[in-house]
């Protein structure tokens, strides 16, 4: 088969397409053949050495989330057949002609999603679920603060989190950023090139806060926080080491907590699925979640992708298509 491969370490031109054997697959897996990949910032880390494959799983081929066609299954397998669609968030090799992955982590494609839109999903929306909904618990009513809105993280975690009422704000790189947050439902953004989000917004006045950014956000978001708030880490872009101050922490008991989703378990994936596709798919598919893909690349052109996501210039998710 075909397939993207870190050659070695470093920038983006190291990401070469080459063949490589045909994936073996267990007897509770599926095959997809893949017609399309997203494109993530672990993708990226991995590829600068900074983020290795859990163990078992391809450190070559990068790629979390695919969307295709079931080309075998399992011994094992009852829910799926060959030629079904699906997506699906995949521990690593997304970046390929296939790629096995456990069937329960497997989701039907949503209404009538092509590949290119299905590939968007499953990275963001387990991410956003697992975070936002079960470890944020944010509820209808409240106030949902995302850093980076404008990411494949912030659309979904605005769409969701509008589809059941809460407030959204959003801190963004650029006016036409905010604006598109805007047209998908957040109520207010921030520049935060031009505009302190600090000074922006009063204290104790956000539910929940999603963070991807890390370093000196972490004092605001503490003072941005209502009593039992909550504080929810996805990445720490700006440096994981921050000062922490005890006593706000406990005067507005504050939970503060967040995780990593890759080298979780897949019985923990396989229940997060089953969770998404009960609570998330019918939101999808009464069309009011939008899957935004800024652009497509060819697996050839991996590299040029890679920049993009590096650039941070897009607004929503990138994805690699399989021709």
């Amino acid at each position: 088969m075909k397939a993207v491969v870190i050659s070695s370490p470093g920038a983006p031109s190291v990401l070469k397409l080459e063949d490589r054997p045909e994936p073996s697959f267990e007897e509770d897996e599926v095959l997809i053949e893949v017609h399309a990949a997203g494109v993530n910032r672990p993708d990226v880390a991995q590829r600068l050495g900074k983020y290795p494959a859990p163990p078992g799983v391809s450190a070559e081929i990068p790629g979390l989330e695919v969307a295709g066609i079931v080309a075998h299954c399992g011994a094992g397998v009852t829910r799926w057949k060959r030629g079904d669609r699906v997506c699906a968030l995949v521990a690593g090799g997304g970046y390929a002609d296939f790629v096995p992955v456990k069937a329960g982590q497997c989701l039907p494609i949503p209404g009538q999603l092509g590949f290119t839109e299905a590939a968007g999903l499953p990275e963001t929306i387990f991410t956003v679920w697992h975070n936002v909904f079960q470890r944020g618990a944010l509820k209808e009513g409240e106030t949902l603060l995302v850093h980076g809105g404008s990411s494949g993280i912030g659309i979904t975690a605005i769409q969701l989190a509008k589809a059941i009422g809460a407030k959204v704000l959003v801190t963004v790189g650029s006016t036409e950023k905010g604006e598109a947050c805007l047209n998908l439902g957040a109520d207010q953004y921030i520049n935060y090139k031009t505009t302190d989000f600090r000074a922006a917004l009063p204290p104790n006045s956000v539910d929940v806060i999603l963070d991807m950014v890390g370093g000196d956000y972490f004092a605001g978001n503490i003072d941005l926080l209502k009593p039992d708030g909550r504080l929810v880490y996805i990445n720490a872009m700006q440096g994981s080491l921050v000062s922490l101050d005890l006593w706000k922490v406990m005067q507005k008991r504050i939970q503060i907590t967040g995780s990593t989703l890759r080298a979780r378990e897949s019985g923990f994936k396989i229940a997060l699925s089953a969770e998404i596709e009960k609570y998330v798919w019918p939101i999808i598919e009464s069309g009011a979640f939008k899957s935004v893909v800024y652009n497509t690349f060819p697996y050839s052109a991996a590299a040029a992708a890679h920049e993009l996501m590096e650039s941070s210039k897009h607004i929503g998710k990138i994805i690699l298509v399989n021709d």
